[in-house]
């Protein structure tokens, strides 16, 4: 049963429903990479997992329904979290699942969980360190931690690419031998992973800009129309130019040596 919710003040912006209307999973993973990465943990059944920023709730339905975990997800967004309830209602695992709205930072369980997870939303942790810290305050000792993460997979030629590729300056992001590093030198064992690749990006960014085509036809006179048909506009070439090839992300499952 999910504990109570400690509604937050603010909410996401109205954007990211819109962008990420048709989407259920929030990151530059397919359905088929979050199967194998369920599949490769190999979960026994009432496993307990906590989901920080758990958007729209995949991660948690579809291993319920297929490896019968348990758990509890957290997100501000009240929108995803919505989507998040009708997908556990329509893969009949509501009773072993539930959704809290509150700010993921800074939340714990009440009780400790086999497996705590963030997957792609590090923001909450201020870095990979930092969430990950986060995450251990509510894992059980033997737990594992999954963070997903963004890394370089090419160092990045210029300022130019580093901003198209939505980081600030070329330290924000690490390589992957060294986020990897990283782990080890931090006492923990990489047990697991699952990268995505380039297909990944597309399928989760492409889909975005048909979302914000569609939302833009159905109404042009959105007090967001401004705003979205500018990105729509700079958005694909900024995609095939600088993130798509300068920036890889995957899933990490960490357990403390």
């Amino acid at each position: 049963m999910a504990p109570a919710a400690t509604v937050p003040a603010v909410d996401l912006p109205r954007s990211f429903s819109i962008r990420e209307s048709s989407h259920r999973v929030l990151n530059p993973f397919t359905p088929e990479k979050l199967a194998t990465l369920g599949a490769a943990l190999r979960l026994p059944p009432g496993t307990r997992v906590l989901d920080l920023a758990c958007g729209k709730g995949e991660l948690l339905c579809t291993w319920a329904r297929d490896h019968g975990v348990t758990g509890v997800g957290v997100d501000i967004s009240t929108a995803f979290l919505d989507a998040a309830r009708a997908r556990a209602a329509e893969l009949r695992v509501a009773d072993l699942v539930g959704f809290v709205h509150a700010d993921a930072t800074g939340y714990v369980p009440d009780e400790p969980v086999d497996v705590a997870a963030c997957l792609g939303a590090t923001w909450i942790g201020g870095g990979t360190a930092g969430t990950v810290e986060l995450l251990e305050r509510g894992l059980r000792p033997g737990g594992t931690v999954l963070v997903g993460e963004r890394y370089w997979r090419q160092h990045p030629p210029d300022q130019e690419a580093v901003e198209g590729s939505y980081a600030r300056d070329v330290g924000d992001l690490a390589s992957l031998p060294e986020l990897v590093e990283g782990f080890g030198d931090r006492g923990w064992d990489l047990v697991e992973m699952v990268l995505a690749d380039q297909d990944s990006w597309d399928r989760y960014v492409a889909a975005q800009w048909l979302n914000i085509r569609r939302f833009l036809d159905a109404h042009p006179d959105d007090e967001l129309a401004g705003e979205l048909r500018a990105e729509l506009s700079s958005a694909p070439l900024r995609h095939v130019r600088y993130q798509r090839e300068y920036v890889g992300w995957g899933v990490f499952a960490l357990m403390r040596r």
